[in-house]
């Protein structure tokens, strides 16, 4: 997966600060952790889009799998760091739409870390693929305007 490494392509920004339980014994943030961050920042990006209700995120009428997750590690994240999550939709398919991650440390300005994933539209009844509602495209367009759709 192709990263954008320009920050000023993505105006979503979620902050976190590294927390002791976060770090591993070589006293940097554990690699696994990163995707826990990823996961916070595409649900608050989601409630900020308006696709997801504040008081209750689950929903019988629709389901959302994340299909896929990557990350690149370009520099360590220490205890008690101040990072920002910037996430954007980058596209959207028929049934599936792109996340985009960029971590930065906030003090130095230092990109530290990128990733992505593809999150699939699941019919709730069949567990099967399902078309992505014009509605939700609609939200993500007044939301994310440089999404690309990439759908008839």
């Amino acid at each position: 997966m192709q990263i954008t490494k320009n920050i000023s392509d993505f105006h979503h920004i979620y902050k976190v600060k590294v927390k002791f339980n976060e770090v591993d014994m070589l006293h940097i943030v554990n690699n696994a952790v990163y995707f826990t961050y990823f996961e916070q920042a595409r649900i608050q990006y989601a409630k900020d889009a308006g696709l997801l209700p504040d008081d209750n995120i689950f929903s019988e009428e629709s389901l959302y799998y994340m299909v896929h997750n990557e990350i690149n590690y370009l520099k360590p994240a220490f205890f008690d760091d101040d990072l920002n999550i910037y996430t954007r939709i980058s596209y959207i398919k028929h049934s599936s739409f792109g996340f985009e991650h960029i971590v930065e440390n906030s003090k130095s300005k230092k990109i530290i870390a990128e990733g992505g994933g593809v999150s699939v539209h699941v019919n709730p009844v069949s567990k099967k693929s399902s078309p992505i509602s014009d509605e939700v495209i609609e939200k993500v367009k007044t939301f994310e305007p440089s999404v690309k759709i990439l759908r008839p």
